[in-house]
């Protein structure tokens, strides 16, 4: 599956990749509409990837879904 040009997801762990492609969660787009419990419930992804994810859909204007207004 390709994704749009500034929507992949960073390099974190491969834990934490492979859980996130095996929840088919493949974009930023996706994870951003995921809260940090719904990460942190997929086996491998932790608080830096949760750190690193933040700061790239910060870059993109977006946020986790728990942590819009």
């Amino acid at each position: 599956m390709s994704t749009a040009a500034g929507d992949e997801i960073p390099k974190i762990s491969a834990p934490a990749n492979r859980a996130l492609d095996l929840a088919g969660h493949t974009t930023l787009t996706a994870i951003s509409r995921l809260t940090k419990k719904d990460l942190l419930d997929l086996h491998g992804v932790g608080p830096k990837a949760i750190r690193i994810l933040r700061e790239a859909l910060a870059e993109r204007g977006l946020t986790f879904a728990d942590e819009r207004e």
